[in-house]
C-alpha cells in the first residue's frame, strides 16, 4: 500500500500487540516508553494537509487526531497524524495493529490490549481516553460494510 496508508509490519494484529508488549519492555521506565511511542509516531508517512479537517477529525480526543481508511484487496488500510507527538505515536501504535487488515480481523482486536500493554493506566485520563476514541473510530470503519 502506497503512502500515506500504513502497511503492516507483522502478518497479524494479535502479532503486533506482540512485538509492541516485547519492545515496550525493553524499557525500564515509562519516560523511556513515551520516548520510544513518540518516535514511531515520527515515521508515520506523511499525511496530506487536505485531510487535516473535521470530515477527518476523530471525535474525543483532546488532541487533534484525524484518521483516514483505504480499502484494497479485502483489507483496511488507515493513515494517521494528531498535531501532538506523543498522540502521533499512539496513532502509529494502532496503525500498526489494526492497519492492513480485514474488517473481521479489526473488529475481533478487542481495544483492551492498550490497558493490558499498560498504555491507558500510563496516560493522562485525557489521552487515555482519546487512544481508546482512536481505538473505536478504526473499529468503527471496520463495522461498516464497504
Amino acid at each position: 500500500m502506497e503512502a500515506p496508508f500504513v502497511t503492516p509490519q507483522e502478518d497479524t494484529a494479535a502479532e503486533a500487540i506482540e512485538a509492541i508488549g516485547d519492545e515496550l519492555d525493553v524499557f525500564d521506565d515509562w519516560m523511556e516508553r513515551y520516548q520510544y511511542i513518540i518516535e514511531m509516531g515520527r515515521k508515520l508517512p506523511p499525511f496530506p494537509s487536505e485531510w487535516c479537517n473535521d470530515a477527518h477529525r476523530v471525535p474525543g480526543c483532546q488532541s487533534q487526531v484525524w484518521l483516514e481508511e483505504k480499502e484494497a484487496d479485502g483489507k483496511l488500510y488507515f493513515a494517521g497524524l494528531s498535531d501532538a507527538a506523543i498522540v502521533c505515536g499512539l496513532v502509529a501504535l494502532l496503525l500498526r495493529v489494526y492497519s492492513g487488515r480485514t474488517r473481521e480481523e479489526i473488529q475481533e482486536t478487542d481495544p483492551s490490549f492498550l490497558r493490558d500493554l499498560g498504555l491507558v493506566q500510563a496516560l493522562s485520563t485525557n489521552r487515555g481516553n482519546g487512544v481508546e476514541a482512536m481505538a473505536r473510530a478504526i473499529r468503527s470503519a471496520a463495522a461498516v460494510s464497504a
